[in-house]
């Protein structure tokens, strides 16, 4: 496969930075080429090297659990770096844009904004499904990105299958982005199975919130070769700490901690449910196919801070469209949300 069309010329051209790594990949030789101290860190410890600027010993073992090959994946200083790299290679600013369908993740219209990269909106349905009808009016000759989140933050819920397997077949030569930060709490198949049947798709993941890694930033994304070819061209030359790499790498020998993680919280998450759903203040507990359950409450903003000034924080949501009266809560320990259901207990007596 050739440079997907939908990629800037400018970075199909770019000579990217050529690190000291580029050149001597090994772990073991003299070290007089990148002008580091030779000695330890002032700390005592041995990070004064530069790290691997594509973490090949993380991208193997990952490639491995994932089911892909290394060079179709990119890792990035959280998720956000991917995002942030995904509009700029495809997008020229005050000329092309990118398609969100709101409510969705706030950061694909930040990154858009601060690049000066026009944002077309297809919201989703009452109960936050995919409108394709609103999708494919909203799509024209200057998009370059539709960005679909999956399960979708704020509502928790997965998008249909077949509608994002529509769109991606619809606009062959637009990026079309799942982002599935929150698919280890589904029982869904990633779109990681869909990579080779469709170029212009790329699936973003993240190791800050089922892996419980957020504190070290680190996101992934998965694309064709050629465009993680792009991404590793225009990224900083060193992303990814060496520290991260070796916690990263600890990490991915402990899926089956993540997954024992991952089944508390989903039963946690249901029984938060329930408990939600018998109050008399709850309007509606959305499904959820994530770690987060959006709630319309009576009163939502009272509530919100009344939780606040009580130093338990949940997010408000209710100016979010399609999201009147909404607050949306973390699932916490089985400690932690019996504080919260005490609070709001608590709350409504009062009110």
């Amino acid at each position: 496969m050739e440079v997907p069309e939908f990629i800037r010329p400018n970075f199909i051209k770019l000579t990217p930075y050529s690190s000291a790594r580029d050149e001597y990949s090994g772990r073991e030789g003299t070290f007089l080429d990148a002008n580091e101290n030779p000695f330890q860190s002032v700390t005592g410890e041995d990070f004064n090297r530069y790290p691997d600027p594509y973490q090949w010993a993380c991208k193997e073992k990952l490639a491995a659990i994932k089911g892909v090959s290394p060079e179709n994946i990119f890792l990035g200083n959280g998720s956000d770096e991917a995002i942030d790299l995904l509009i700029k290679i495809t997008c020229e600013p005050k000329k092309d844009n990118i398609l969100i369908l709101p409510p969705t993740y706030g950061m694909y219209k930040v990154c858009a904004d601060i690049q000066e990269v026009f944002v077309q909106e297809a919201p989703l349905t009452d109960d936050f499904a995919i409108d394709l009808d609103t999708v494919f009016d909203a799509v024209n000759s200057a998009t370059k990105i539709i960005w679909v989140c999956s399960p979708n933050n704020p509502s928790g819920n997965l998008a249909d299958r077949h509608a994002i397997l529509q769109i991606v077949k619809a606009f062959p030569h637009k990026m079309v982005v799942v982002d599935e930060a929150y698919m280890d709490f589904s029982d869904q198949p990633s779109f990681l199975s869909e990579l080779d049947s469709y170029p212009n798709l790329v699936v973003i993941q993240t190791f800050s919130k089922a892996w419980g890694m957020a504190g070290l930033r680190i996101g992934s994304a998965y694309a064709h070769r050629e465009i993680i070819k792009i991404l590793n061209k225009v990224k900083y030359p060193y992303n990814i700490n060496q520290l991260t790499q070796a916690k990263l790498l600890e990490s991915l020998q402990n899926e089956a901690r993540k997954d024992s993680y991952v089944k508390e919280i989903l039963a946690l998450r249901e029984s938060l449910k329930e408990e939600l759903e018998a109050l008399e203040i709850t309007e509606k507990v959305f499904p959820s196919d994530s770690n987060m359950l959006l709630v319309r409450f009576k009163k939502a903003k009272e509530l919100f801070r009344f939780l606040m000034k009580n130093k338990i924080i949940v997010r408000d949501r209710t100016n979010v469209i399609l999201c009147k009266d909404c607050l949306r809560i973390t699932v916490g320990t089985a400690q932690e949300n019996e504080r919260l259901m005490e609070h709001i207990k608590l709350f409504e007596k009062t009110k």
